[in-house]
């Protein structure tokens, strides 16, 4: 029996970005120190766009023609749009008819892929011309301070090594590699020896690769190559008892001898900080105890750290985004602008397109001519919604910072963190008439410099806790006296959460024990356990 079908009209509604939009939503996410990079690959696309010859004037607001866009476009438009148009259609219509080698092999669409990852993509995660007076364009720019990585350091310990062979080095090299930037090898040996033999063509093993792993474990810093942590904290130990340079007395070498011995077979006990048993073990009390653990706290949990990582090299210093000035109580805010250069639409480029309508003299273009133009046109689009797209991010920017600075005057005017007001996204979309998308993209990623140092806008948003006086205060402030209680604590007996609790009571906060536990977690303090010390 056939299956009867039916047509159904239903209506729904939908939200699609424009390309103008997408492209927005991205500079807005770029911070200053990334913004100009971002400039220089749509040059480098985009010829119809280009850079202002002259320096820029750092002095001159934005309404006063940061921007050389107004005049310069509305040149660029002055081609009569409709026959710009009509020339679009004409050439969609006749140009699969004519056997025309194309001119222009260049996808102008909007790639699927980018639409798919910026809808995806979670919101909710963390110009006016800037004010740099006195200072040349070449102080303006960021020095990069170059460095040796930790990868770099172990490789030119490898090179004084005598390996066997080259095939032994391009072992080497590959676990130092998989080395993560704590200095932990948190691969598998298998998993190394597979990709030895897919892309070196080295066949080997794990325990052949275990023992060139120990040649590494030995280079400095101590602790590199280790697999875990109670590795890591043996390998310097066994270090120390071997370094024919340090003068160790008796004691200090019983002590290492006990702190080696507490990791191999204690280990659980002693991460817990279960101190009365570790002494039973041992066969002493807590005070005999306490140089042996004193040992072990002196080593470098992450032998990587006083090194520079890979992306450090590059990313090495910190560009204020906004910059906020206290003039006598007046607070000024400048939008850091030297990674914005004025930018214009190619005078060429206008000019090819007027001289094309100025000699056709009515006759019809041909597929070749049209095809040009309509390039031509389209790169001319593209620089003026970039250029569109910079103001609107600068404009953007200084509204939300304007908003998130009225909101925390008092910070901003005594650098006090406990003044810091309650304040959500929902707060300043709600002052400024942005989404709240918005604002969450322009605080992402964004710093503020102030005189008492540089800080991140994210660090400014909080929720709020209720005082007994029924005032409502920032949990930072919150967050700020328990860090300070718990840093005052007495080590040999620190307090719990419980007790934090009373104290917080005490002082007039509205708090409950989950809460204070919730609070230490975020802060990164652990339990009064793991904070006890002999």
């Amino acid at each position: 029996m056939p299956v009867a079908t039916k047509q159904t009209l239903t209506q729904t509604q939908q939200m699609k970005l424009s390309p103008q939009q997408i492209q927005l939503m991205k500079l807005l996410q770029i911070p200053t120190s990334e913004l100009d990079q971002r400039i220089q690959e749509e040059l480098e696309a985009n010829p119809a766009l280009e850079k202002e010859d002259d320096d820029l004037d750092m002095d001159k607001p934005l309404e006063e023609g940061s921007f050389d866009s107004e005049d310069n476009l509305s040149k660029a438009e002055a081609i009569d749009a409709d026959e710009l148009d009509e020339l679009e259609r004409e050439s969609s219509e006749e140009y699969a008819e004519e056997e025309v080698e194309p001119l222009v092999s260049e996808d102008l669409g909007i790639d699927e892929e980018f639409m798919r990852d910026f809808i995806e993509e979670d919101p909710s995660t963390y110009g006016f011309r800037g004010e740099e007076h006195g200072q040349s364009e070449e102080e303006k720019i960021v020095p990069i301070k170059f460095e040796k990585t930790f990868h770099e350091y172990l490789e030119e310990q490898l090179g004084l090594q005598h390996l066997e062979s080259e095939r032994e080095r391009a072992m080497a090299l590959q676990i130092i590699g998989s080395l993560d930037e704590d200095g932990y090898l948190r691969r598998d040996l298998e998993a190394i020896a597979n990709d030895l033999l897919f892309s070196q063509h080295i066949r080997t093993t794990p325990e052949e690769l275990e023992r060139i792993l120990h040649i590494i474990q030995q280079f400095d810093p101590p602790g590199v190559g280790a697999r875990d942590l109670r590795e890591c904290l043996l390998i310097q130990l066994k270090h120390k008892l071997q370094n024919e340079h340090a003068e160790l007395s008796p004691s200090e070498k019983n002590a290492i001898q006990l702190a080696i011995k507490i990791l191999e077979t204690h280990f659980e006990e002693f991460s817990k900080k279960h101190y009365a048993k570790l002494a039973r073990y041992l066969g002493t009390d807590e005070e005999g105890l306490k140089p042996v653990i004193q040992e072990i706290l002196k080593l470098n949990p992450k032998p990587a750290s006083g090194f520079v990582s890979r992306s450090e090299v590059i990313h090495n210093y910190l560009v204020p985004d906004f910059i906020v000035t206290n003039r006598d109580g007046e607070l000024e805010l400048t939008l850091n602008a030297r990674n914005a250069p004025e930018l214009r639409i190619n005078e060429h480029y206008r000019e090819m397109l007027q001289a094309f309508y100025h000699s056709k003299n009515g006759r019809r273009p041909t597929a070749r001519e049209r095809e040009a133009i309509l390039f031509i046109k389209q790169k001319i689009d593209s620089a003026r919604w970039f250029i569109d797209a910079i103001k609107q991010r600068q404009q953007t920017m200084m509204l939300t910072m304007s908003a998130i600075l009225r909101h925390q005057r008092d910070y901003f005017l005594t650098g006090d963190e406990k003044k810091i007001r309650p304040m959500i996204l929902k707060d300043i979309a709600d002052a400024t008439g942005l989404d709240i998308s918005t604002v969450s993209r322009v605080a992402n990623s964004k710093y503020v410099q102030t005189e008492f140092g540089t800080k991140r806008l994210k660090d400014f948003f909080s929720e709020s806790l209720q005082t007994q006086e029924g005032d409502e205060v920032s949990t930072l402030e919150v967050k700020k006296i328990l860090a300070e209680l718990i840093a005052e604590e007495n080590k040999q007996r620190p307090l719990s959460d419980e007790k934090l609790k009373e104290i917080l009571q005490k002082k007039g906060y509205n708090i409950a024990r989950r809460t204070v536990a919730k609070y230490r977690e975020q802060l990164g303090i652990p339990v009064a356990r793991l904070r006890k010390e002999l």
